[in-house]
């Protein structure tokens, strides 16, 4: 599903209203959304970004989809190790309100390059590679709003609570500020909804590391990701969704988060972010499923305790409430990037 949203130039639109620095109204016309703003050979708004890490240098993939010079989201995937793909179903919604946003494959992911040492696994360097990826892209305190979801949240609270300065808004989607209390949410709620049998095989095959074992992935598409990843029949998961899942860095994914969604056990285990959300001044928006993966409960509190924060619940969703409640979450996200001033 690669909707390019074209079929509307037919017709002049006009597009959402936001302030510049005198404070007057400028209008993001259709004309202006889709102009080119780049010389020579074009490449559909694609950039590869040069970045540095201890161990030399690589380069992350980037696409510009719009132009607005006051709204400018980019979208930090979840996995860790997954693509920007599964976020597709955006050019549904943002390009009508003229909002530009940008796609990007972190290191490790498919599009970009895919260095094998595991150190470079960790949320400190992922937070400098976020850093320069907007450095590169010109995103500023005026324009700039960063959407994370799932470990893309984790990674959007660590940039803000380090670079919240170079932010105009955040967006945390569909993650909690603890896995320490994510796992406790997973063995106290989400097993308890679970056959007793279905949990006592993962367990058995969990502790015998034996995460290749057909059964293992066979009862989480059963009883786990239909219930709470994405509430829709597994053969109609949509496909930005199934391309952006199926193409996860498994080194990546495992080392950082563990062979599941069922809990956390690798080097995210013990991250917890509770008690420093309150350093964090920048509007935002926390957006949560009432059958996430994730505790809607803890993700309505994550909003009262940053400084100026916002919860947004997606009643019908799940983890990917992008897609089984998409118009609530769409509805939601573009309400809240319009109303940063």
């Amino acid at each position: 599903m690669k909707q390019f949203l074209l079929a509307f130039s037919a017709i002049v639109l006009m597009f959402s209203c936001v302030k510049n620095e005198e404070n007057k109204q400028v209008t993001i016309k259709e004309s202006d959304y889709f102009n080119v703003r780049t010389e020579g050979v074009q490449t559909g708004g694609i950039q590869l970004i040069p970045i540095e890490t201890p161990i030399g240098k690589f380069k992350v993939w980037t696409k510009r989809f719009g132009n607005n010079p006051k709204q400018k989201v980019l979208l930090l995937h979840g996995g860790p190790g997954s693509t920007h793909e599964y976020f597709e179903c955006f050019e549904s919604f943002l390009p009508k309100e003229g909002i530009e946003f940008i796609y990007y494959d972190q290191l490790g992911s498919t599009y970009s390059d895919q260095p094998t040492d595991t150190s470079l696994w960790t949320i400190e360097r992922f937070v400098e590679e976020v850093e320069q990826v907007r450095t590169a892209l010109g995103l500023t305190k005026g324009n700039f709003f960063l959407l994370g979801h799932s470990w893309g949240g984790i990674l959007a609270m660590e940039y803000a609570l380090k670079y919240q300065d170079n932010l105009k808004g955040l967006i945390i989607s569909n993650m909690m500020s603890s896995c320490i209390d994510y796992d406790k949410y997973a063995e106290e709620v989400l097993a308890k909804q679970m056959p007793a049998s279905a949990v006592d095989s993962i367990r058995m095959l969990e502790a015998k590391g034996d995460f290749g074992n057909p059964k293992y992935m066979d009862i989480l598409m059963t009883h786990f990701y239909p219930k709470h990843v994405c509430r829709m029949p597994v053969e109609q998961w949509a496909d930005p969704m199934n391309r952006g899942l199926s193409k996860t860095n498994q080194q990546i994914y495992v080392i950082m988060q563990g062979p599941s969604e069922f809990g956390i056990s690798g080097r995210l285990e013990k991250w917890d972010r509770k008690n420093d959300l309150k350093n964090i001044k920048v509007p935002t928006l926390i957006i949560g499923g009432t059958h996430d993966t994730m505790d809607p409960k803890h993700m309505e509190w994550m909003a009262k305790e940053v400084q100026n924060g916002s919860f947004l619940l997606c009643p019908n969703g799940s983890h990917m409430s992008m897609y089984d409640d998409q118009q609530t979450y769409m509805q939601g996200v573009i309400n809240f990037i319009k109303q940063v001033q």
